[in-house]
Protein backbone atom coordinates (compact mmCIF):
# COMPACT_ATOMS: atom_id res chain seq x y z
CA UNK A 1 0.00 0.00 0.00
CA UNK A 2 1.43 3.46 -0.87
CA UNK A 3 2.65 5.79 2.49
CA UNK A 4 0.54 9.31 1.78
CA UNK A 5 -0.81 11.49 4.13
CA UNK A 6 -4.37 10.92 4.93
CA UNK A 7 -6.46 12.88 3.48
CA UNK A 8 -9.78 13.40 6.15
CA UNK A 9 -11.77 16.20 5.01
CA UNK A 10 -15.20 16.85 6.60
CA UNK A 11 -17.22 19.47 4.07
CA UNK A 12 -19.54 21.44 5.68
CA UNK A 13 -22.69 21.74 3.61
CA UNK A 14 -23.81 25.45 5.22
CA UNK A 15 -23.98 27.93 1.97
CA UNK A 16 -23.15 24.99 -0.79
CA UNK A 17 -25.36 24.09 -3.01
CA UNK A 18 -25.55 20.16 -4.76
CA UNK A 19 -24.55 19.36 -7.80
CA UNK A 20 -27.18 18.59 -10.81
CA UNK A 21 -26.68 15.31 -12.94
CA UNK A 22 -29.60 14.37 -15.39
CA UNK A 23 -31.29 11.08 -15.12
CA UNK A 24 -32.47 8.45 -17.41
CA UNK A 25 -35.61 10.17 -17.71
CA UNK A 26 -33.67 13.28 -18.38
CA UNK A 27 -34.89 15.04 -15.09
CA UNK A 28 -32.08 16.75 -12.95
CA UNK A 29 -30.98 15.35 -9.79
CA UNK A 30 -29.35 16.45 -7.23
CA UNK A 31 -25.35 14.97 -5.90
CA UNK A 32 -25.13 15.06 -2.06
CA UNK A 33 -22.52 17.31 -1.32
CA UNK A 34 -19.29 14.94 0.04
CA UNK A 35 -18.43 14.80 3.64
CA UNK A 36 -14.95 13.26 2.90
CA UNK A 37 -12.42 13.60 0.09
CA UNK A 38 -9.57 10.89 -0.90
CA UNK A 39 -7.19 11.74 -3.55
CA UNK A 40 -5.64 9.37 -6.68
CA UNK A 41 -2.80 9.03 -5.13
CA UNK A 42 -4.29 6.86 -1.72
CA UNK A 43 -4.28 3.93 -2.98
CA UNK A 44 -3.63 0.09 -2.88
CA UNK A 45 -3.52 -2.79 -5.96
CA UNK A 46 -3.80 -5.99 -3.92
CA UNK A 47 -7.20 -7.05 -1.71
CA UNK A 48 -6.43 -7.89 2.20
CA UNK A 49 -7.94 -6.82 5.68
CA UNK A 50 -4.49 -5.91 6.65
CA UNK A 51 -4.89 -3.49 4.25
CA UNK A 52 -5.34 0.43 7.01
CA UNK A 53 -8.05 2.31 6.82
CA UNK A 54 -7.96 5.68 5.21
CA UNK A 55 -11.13 7.07 6.89
CA UNK A 56 -13.63 6.27 9.11
CA UNK A 57 -17.20 7.21 8.30
CA UNK A 58 -20.27 7.09 9.48
CA UNK A 59 -23.23 4.92 7.42
CA UNK A 60 -24.92 7.36 5.46
CA UNK A 61 -21.46 9.01 4.55
CA UNK A 62 -21.06 10.86 1.10
CA UNK A 63 -17.38 10.05 0.16
CA UNK A 64 -16.03 11.72 -2.73
CA UNK A 65 -12.93 9.92 -4.04
CA UNK A 66 -10.52 10.59 -7.34
CA UNK A 67 -9.37 7.53 -8.85
CA UNK A 68 -6.18 7.13 -11.10
CA UNK A 69 -6.85 5.25 -14.69
CA UNK A 70 -5.24 0.90 -14.99
CA UNK A 71 -1.96 1.87 -15.27
CA UNK A 72 -1.28 4.32 -12.42
CA UNK A 73 0.49 6.67 -14.41
CA UNK A 74 2.99 4.20 -16.49
CA UNK A 75 1.14 5.25 -19.66
CA UNK A 76 0.08 8.80 -20.62
CA UNK A 77 -1.42 10.48 -23.35
CA UNK A 78 1.89 10.28 -25.66
CA UNK A 79 1.77 6.97 -24.92
CA UNK A 80 2.99 4.60 -27.71
CA UNK A 81 3.49 0.76 -28.33
CA UNK A 82 6.87 0.51 -26.89
CA UNK A 83 5.05 1.85 -23.40
CA UNK A 84 2.64 -1.22 -23.67
CA UNK A 85 5.93 -3.75 -23.80
CA UNK A 86 7.13 -2.78 -20.78
CA UNK A 87 3.79 -2.19 -18.66
CA UNK A 88 4.25 -3.94 -15.26
CA UNK A 89 1.00 -5.30 -13.96
CA UNK A 90 2.46 -4.59 -10.29
CA UNK A 91 0.86 -1.67 -9.81
CA UNK A 92 -2.54 -2.41 -11.70
CA UNK A 93 -5.77 -1.66 -10.37
CA UNK A 94 -4.92 1.17 -8.11
CA UNK A 95 -8.02 1.33 -5.63
CA UNK A 96 -8.87 4.50 -3.59
CA UNK A 97 -9.76 3.25 -0.06
CA UNK A 98 -9.92 1.54 1.99
CA UNK A 99 -12.72 3.25 3.85
CA UNK A 100 -13.98 1.82 6.80
CA UNK A 101 -17.50 1.98 7.58
CA UNK A 102 -18.44 2.21 11.06
CA UNK A 103 -20.94 -0.53 12.81
CA UNK A 104 -20.41 -2.91 9.61
CA UNK A 105 -19.56 -6.53 10.38
CA UNK A 106 -19.74 -9.97 8.67
CA UNK A 107 -22.91 -10.64 7.58
CA UNK A 108 -24.36 -7.18 7.12
CA UNK A 109 -24.30 -5.79 3.51
CA UNK A 110 -22.51 -2.81 2.74
CA UNK A 111 -25.26 -0.52 0.42
CA UNK A 112 -22.70 2.05 -2.16
CA UNK A 113 -25.07 3.83 -3.88
CA UNK A 114 -22.89 5.95 -6.97
CA UNK A 115 -23.98 9.31 -7.40
CA UNK A 116 -21.95 11.04 -9.94
CA UNK A 117 -19.15 9.56 -12.14
CA UNK A 118 -17.25 12.09 -13.66
CA UNK A 119 -14.54 11.30 -16.53
CA UNK A 120 -11.07 13.28 -16.39
CA UNK A 121 -9.72 14.38 -20.02
CA UNK A 122 -8.21 11.35 -21.30
CA UNK A 123 -8.16 7.76 -21.81
CA UNK A 124 -6.78 4.67 -23.09
CA UNK A 125 -7.08 1.51 -24.71
CA UNK A 126 -4.62 -1.21 -25.69
CA UNK A 127 -3.61 -4.95 -26.55
CA UNK A 128 -1.45 -7.05 -23.59
CA UNK A 129 0.62 -9.74 -24.66
CA UNK A 130 -0.61 -12.06 -22.82
CA UNK A 131 -3.97 -11.04 -21.56
CA UNK A 132 -7.38 -10.74 -22.68
CA UNK A 133 -9.89 -13.32 -24.07
CA UNK A 134 -7.88 -14.50 -27.47
CA UNK A 135 -4.58 -13.74 -25.96
CA UNK A 136 -3.37 -16.78 -28.13
CA UNK A 137 -4.56 -15.33 -31.38
CA UNK A 138 -3.12 -11.44 -30.60
CA UNK A 139 0.00 -11.22 -29.46
CA UNK A 140 1.55 -8.07 -30.57
CA UNK A 141 0.98 -5.36 -28.05
CA UNK A 142 -1.28 -2.07 -29.08
CA UNK A 143 -2.42 0.92 -27.71
CA UNK A 144 -4.89 3.99 -28.76
CA UNK A 145 -5.51 7.07 -26.55
CA UNK A 146 -8.32 9.59 -26.53
CA UNK A 147 -8.87 12.90 -25.33
CA UNK A 148 -12.77 13.23 -24.45
CA UNK A 149 -14.97 15.89 -25.77
CA UNK A 150 -17.24 16.26 -22.77
CA UNK A 151 -20.09 18.32 -25.28
CA UNK A 152 -20.33 15.73 -27.59
CA UNK A 153 -20.05 12.85 -24.95
CA UNK A 154 -17.95 10.43 -27.72
CA UNK A 155 -14.71 9.18 -27.62
CA UNK A 156 -13.73 9.31 -31.39
CA UNK A 157 -12.05 5.41 -32.28
CA UNK A 158 -11.80 6.73 -35.92
CA UNK A 159 -13.00 8.91 -38.40
CA UNK A 160 -16.31 7.04 -38.65
CA UNK A 161 -16.58 5.51 -35.55
CA UNK A 162 -17.42 7.46 -32.02
CA UNK A 163 -18.06 5.66 -28.45
CA UNK A 164 -20.44 7.26 -26.34
CA UNK A 165 -18.66 7.58 -22.82
CA UNK A 166 -21.02 5.85 -20.15
CA UNK A 167 -17.93 5.61 -17.40
CA UNK A 168 -18.09 3.74 -14.63
CA UNK A 169 -15.90 1.89 -11.66
CA UNK A 170 -14.23 -1.43 -13.50
CA UNK A 171 -13.34 -2.51 -9.91
CA UNK A 172 -15.42 -1.89 -6.60
CA UNK A 173 -14.99 -4.15 -3.01
CA UNK A 174 -14.90 -5.06 0.21
CA UNK A 175 -12.40 -6.64 2.21
CA UNK A 176 -12.23 -10.15 2.11
CA UNK A 177 -11.65 -11.93 5.32
CA UNK A 178 -7.65 -12.75 4.65
CA UNK A 179 -4.72 -11.05 5.60
CA UNK A 180 -3.26 -12.63 2.39
CA UNK A 181 -2.45 -9.99 -0.42
CA UNK A 182 -4.56 -11.03 -3.00
CA UNK A 183 -4.81 -9.89 -6.78
CA UNK A 184 -7.42 -7.36 -8.08
CA UNK A 185 -7.10 -8.62 -11.72
CA UNK A 186 -10.34 -11.91 -11.02
CA UNK A 187 -13.91 -10.94 -9.79
CA UNK A 188 -14.45 -12.49 -6.27
CA UNK A 189 -17.46 -13.39 -3.33
CA UNK A 190 -16.21 -9.45 -2.07
CA UNK A 191 -17.28 -7.69 -5.67
CA UNK A 192 -12.84 -7.12 -7.35
CA UNK A 193 -12.49 -6.53 -11.10
CA UNK A 194 -16.31 -7.03 -12.23
CA UNK A 195 -16.06 -4.85 -15.61
CA UNK A 196 -19.74 -4.37 -15.20
CA UNK A 197 -20.99 -1.27 -17.29
CA UNK A 198 -24.71 -1.44 -15.77
CA UNK A 199 -22.95 -0.17 -12.47
CA UNK A 200 -22.88 3.42 -13.82
CA UNK A 201 -23.79 6.09 -12.29
CA UNK A 202 -27.36 6.16 -10.09
CA UNK A 203 -26.21 2.53 -9.48
CA UNK A 204 -26.55 1.07 -6.02
CA UNK A 205 -24.16 -1.96 -5.53
CA UNK A 206 -24.46 -4.49 -2.46
CA UNK A 207 -21.71 -5.78 -1.04
CA UNK A 208 -21.59 -9.21 1.71
CA UNK A 209 -19.82 -7.47 4.06
CA UNK A 210 -16.67 -9.85 5.26
CA UNK A 211 -14.54 -8.07 8.16
CA UNK A 212 -15.47 -5.55 10.79
CA UNK A 213 -15.67 -1.97 8.79
CA UNK A 214 -16.03 -3.57 5.88
CA UNK A 215 -13.21 -1.56 4.28
CA UNK A 216 -14.93 -0.75 0.98
CA UNK A 217 -12.23 0.42 -2.16
CA UNK A 218 -12.72 1.62 -5.74
CA UNK A 219 -10.78 1.96 -8.86
CA UNK A 220 -10.16 0.92 -12.19
CA UNK A 221 -12.65 3.24 -13.89
CA UNK A 222 -13.66 2.97 -17.65
CA UNK A 223 -15.25 5.80 -19.81
CA UNK A 224 -16.55 3.12 -22.16
CA UNK A 225 -17.15 -0.91 -22.66
CA UNK A 226 -18.70 -3.68 -24.11
CA UNK A 227 -19.95 -6.47 -21.99
CA UNK A 228 -17.49 -8.76 -21.97
CA UNK A 229 -14.00 -6.30 -22.24
CA UNK A 230 -12.70 -8.94 -24.85
CA UNK A 231 -9.50 -7.70 -25.47
CA UNK A 232 -8.76 -7.26 -22.01
CA UNK A 233 -9.28 -3.14 -21.89
CA UNK A 234 -11.75 -0.97 -21.60
CA UNK A 235 -11.14 2.90 -22.18
CA UNK A 236 -9.01 3.53 -19.32
CA UNK A 237 -9.47 6.93 -17.33
CA UNK A 238 -9.17 8.79 -14.46
CA UNK A 239 -12.33 9.96 -12.68
CA UNK A 240 -13.89 11.69 -9.98
CA UNK A 241 -16.56 9.56 -8.14
CA UNK A 242 -19.04 10.54 -5.54
CA UNK A 243 -20.69 7.37 -3.27
CA UNK A 244 -22.44 7.07 -0.73
CA UNK A 245 -22.60 3.89 2.46
CA UNK A 246 -24.99 2.85 4.26
CA UNK A 247 -24.65 -0.37 6.26
CA UNK A 248 -28.01 -2.79 6.04
CA UNK A 249 -27.99 -5.36 9.09
CA UNK A 250 -30.93 -8.32 9.14
CA UNK A 251 -31.64 -8.38 5.74
CA UNK A 252 -31.26 -11.66 3.56
CA UNK A 253 -27.90 -13.03 3.35
CA UNK A 254 -26.26 -12.57 -0.01
CA UNK A 255 -22.59 -14.34 -1.00
CA UNK A 256 -21.84 -11.95 -3.98
CA UNK A 257 -22.34 -8.74 -5.10
CA UNK A 258 -26.22 -7.43 -6.11
CA UNK A 259 -27.07 -3.96 -7.53
CA UNK A 260 -29.87 -2.44 -8.96
CA UNK A 261 -31.32 0.62 -10.79
CA UNK A 262 -34.91 1.95 -10.83
CA UNK A 263 -35.34 -0.40 -13.88
CA UNK A 264 -34.11 -3.15 -12.78
CA UNK A 265 -32.56 -5.68 -10.05
CA UNK A 266 -29.60 -7.75 -10.67
CA UNK A 267 -27.12 -10.07 -9.06
CA UNK A 268 -23.88 -11.54 -10.19
CA UNK A 269 -22.20 -15.02 -10.00
CA UNK A 270 -18.20 -15.30 -10.88
CA UNK A 271 -16.71 -18.91 -12.17
CA UNK A 272 -13.94 -20.16 -13.85
CA UNK A 273 -16.54 -21.26 -17.35
CA UNK A 274 -19.30 -19.19 -18.28
CA UNK A 275 -21.49 -22.23 -17.72
CA UNK A 276 -20.13 -22.03 -13.82
CA UNK A 277 -21.30 -18.11 -13.34
CA UNK A 278 -24.30 -18.54 -15.14
CA UNK A 279 -25.70 -20.87 -12.98
CA UNK A 280 -24.82 -19.22 -9.96
CA UNK A 281 -26.54 -16.10 -11.18
CA UNK A 282 -29.51 -18.06 -11.80
CA UNK A 283 -29.72 -19.45 -8.23
CA UNK A 284 -29.22 -16.05 -6.96
CA UNK A 285 -31.82 -14.41 -8.67
CA UNK A 286 -34.22 -17.35 -7.69
CA UNK A 287 -32.82 -17.13 -3.99
CA UNK A 288 -34.21 -12.84 -4.36
CA UNK A 289 -37.33 -13.66 -5.84
CA UNK A 290 -38.16 -16.36 -3.01
CA UNK A 291 -37.01 -14.06 -0.54
CA UNK A 292 -38.18 -10.95 -1.37
CA UNK A 293 -41.00 -11.37 -3.68
CA UNK A 294 -42.62 -14.48 -2.27
CA UNK A 295 -42.43 -16.89 -4.35
CA UNK A 296 -41.60 -20.82 -4.00
CA UNK A 297 -38.60 -21.80 -6.08
CA UNK A 298 -40.61 -23.79 -9.25
CA UNK A 299 -42.48 -19.70 -9.76
CA UNK A 300 -39.03 -18.47 -9.11
CA UNK A 301 -37.00 -20.55 -11.45
CA UNK A 302 -40.13 -20.56 -14.18
CA UNK A 303 -39.95 -16.19 -13.70
CA UNK A 304 -35.80 -16.47 -14.31
CA UNK A 305 -37.04 -18.23 -17.30
CA UNK A 306 -39.68 -15.83 -18.87
CA UNK A 307 -37.96 -12.27 -18.08
CA UNK A 308 -34.56 -12.99 -16.49
CA UNK A 309 -32.22 -11.81 -18.68
CA UNK A 310 -28.32 -13.28 -18.12
CA UNK A 311 -25.84 -11.05 -19.73
CA UNK A 312 -21.77 -11.85 -19.47
CA UNK A 313 -20.17 -8.71 -17.91
CA UNK A 314 -16.63 -9.72 -18.68
CA UNK A 315 -14.57 -12.54 -19.52
CA UNK A 316 -11.25 -11.46 -20.07
CA UNK A 317 -9.92 -12.21 -16.84
CA UNK A 318 -9.13 -15.74 -18.13
CA UNK A 319 -10.11 -18.82 -16.30
CA UNK A 320 -12.69 -15.86 -14.55
CA UNK A 321 -15.94 -14.96 -16.08
CA UNK A 322 -18.80 -13.00 -14.18
CA UNK A 323 -22.60 -13.16 -15.44
CA UNK A 324 -25.20 -11.22 -14.03
CA UNK A 325 -28.98 -11.99 -14.41
CA UNK A 326 -31.25 -8.37 -14.88
CA UNK A 327 -34.61 -8.70 -13.49
CA UNK A 328 -37.51 -5.78 -14.97
CA UNK A 329 -38.98 -4.22 -11.59
CA UNK A 330 -41.79 -3.59 -14.10
CA UNK A 331 -42.14 -7.34 -14.42
CA UNK A 332 -41.86 -8.00 -10.90
CA UNK A 333 -44.70 -4.63 -10.25
CA UNK A 334 -42.21 -2.17 -8.21
CA UNK A 335 -42.05 0.37 -10.62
Amino acid sequence: MKQHTIIFGLIVLLGIGCEQKMSDTGHSEEVPEPQYTLSADQTHSYWSSAIEPLIEVESGAVIEVNTEEASDQQLTPESTVEDIKNLSFDPIHPLTGPVYVEGAEPGDILKVKLHKVELGSWGWTGIIPGFGFLSDEFDEPWIKTFEFDKNSGTAAFSEDINIPLKPFPGVMGVAPDTEEELSTVPPRANGGNMDDPHMTEGTTVYFPVQVEGALFSIGDAHAAQGLGEVCGTAIEAPTRIVYEVEVIKGGREIQEPQYETDDYYAVTGFGKTIDEAAKKATRYMIDYLVEEHNMDRNEAYALCSLAGDLKIAEVVDVPHMLVTMHMSKEVLGVK
